[in-house]
């Protein structure tokens, strides 16, 4: 199991802040650090500043030597395939090759309607995003490309240099619809996401994709299985209560008034990792037998280097040895 650090920089987080978080996890021995790719918050009602991802990605791989980098992910309604694969192989050159570009379909309608981005019904995103990975894909090879689709046209664009690799820069797809959006990812993901599901929806989906590569001849194993997950770790109780206030006051609730005790029955059933360093090792443990192979994860408090850093002394060593 890899464990990697995810930041939602559309919620309030600083230069600073994410600038220390990124230091931190290339020091403490986590295997790769993680942005969104948002413009707003995703908590209705609230009004919060956010980061640009594509700078907050190049200052990363900047400052870091050893981790590896990528965005949860950049959805291709307002992410135009041309803009994505020249910033994804600006980055693999920056980062040495660490770099890993994540794209999906995208998702928030809130988001789209109040940037003026139109927000397709779910099969028209999914045909947009089957077009720009085969756009990516074309780009990538450093040769003239003449496209026309549904949603893109390219006339002999090209785009260069290339990426270190021949194979390209290694794709994450992000999403878990089981008639399309799995068949894409059969195709062209090297490493998959599901978005937010519980282990028997885990286990379907997975299933699915087995099915989905067999069915065009490639082998599943050659596809990374990824998740994200909030935590909330404590040493104990006490600890684990405090932590369910920041979170309250992370959602826009007063901290004073909720009952840190419900927020975590809720954390639980929601399938967050939940507890003392033991437990949420287990927990990571559990996803691991059903084929987890990395968990990012989500740390909403950019405060709470030491929850981190418990995470780094006793959870990474019990998960990956």
């Amino acid at each position: 199991m890899q464990l990697g650090v995810m930041v939602a920089i559309q919620e309030d987080v600083t230069w600073d802040g994410w600038l220390r978080v990124v230091d931190f996890a290339e020091r403490v021995g986590f295997e790769s650090i993680w942005t969104s790719d948002h413009v707003w918050t995703v908590i209705p009602g609230l009004v919060k500043e956010s980061l640009a991802m594509w700078p907050a990605l190049t200052a990363a791989a900047l400052k870091t030597s050893r981790v590896r980098l990528g965005q949860l992910v950049s959805p291709t309604t307002y992410r135009h395939p041309v803009e994505l694969a020249q910033n994804a192989v600006a980055l693999d050159h920056l980062s040495g090759g660490r770099y890993i570009l994540g794209v999906g379909a995208g998702w928030q309608q809130r988001e789209h309607e109040a940037f003026g981005f139109v927000l397709a019904p779910p099969g028209q995103r999914l045909a947009r995003l089957r077009e720009a990975l085969e756009i990516i894909r074309q780009l990538w090879t450093g040769e003239p490309v003449t496209y026309s689709g549904r949603f893109f046209r390219l006339d002999g664009a090209v785009l260069r240099p290339p990426p270190l690799r021949p194979e390209g820069v290694p794709i994450l797809i992000g999403g878990g619809g089981e008639q399309k959006t799995l068949r894409i990812v059969a195709e062209f993901a090297d490493e998959w996401n599901p978005g937010f599901t519980d282990p028997d929806g885990f286990v379907r989906k997975n299933r699915l994709l087995e099915d989905y590569c067999r069915a065009i001849g490639r082998d599943p194993r050659m596809i990374e299985r990824t998740l994200m997950l909030t935590y909330l770790i404590g040493r104990n109780q006490v600890e684990l209560r405090e932590k369910a206030r920041k979170m309250a006051a992370w959602r826009g609730l007063d901290p004073g008034a909720v009952d840190p005790d419900r927020i975590l029955g809720e954390s639980r059933r929601r399938w967050m990792l939940v507890g003392t360093p033991r437990e949420i090792a287990a927990q990571i443990r559990n996803w691991g037998a059903l084929g987890v192979e990395r968990i990012q994860l989500h740390m909403f408090d950019l405060d709470d280097l030491d929850g981190l850093d418990l995470l780094a002394r006793e959870v990474v060593p019990l998960v990956t040895e």
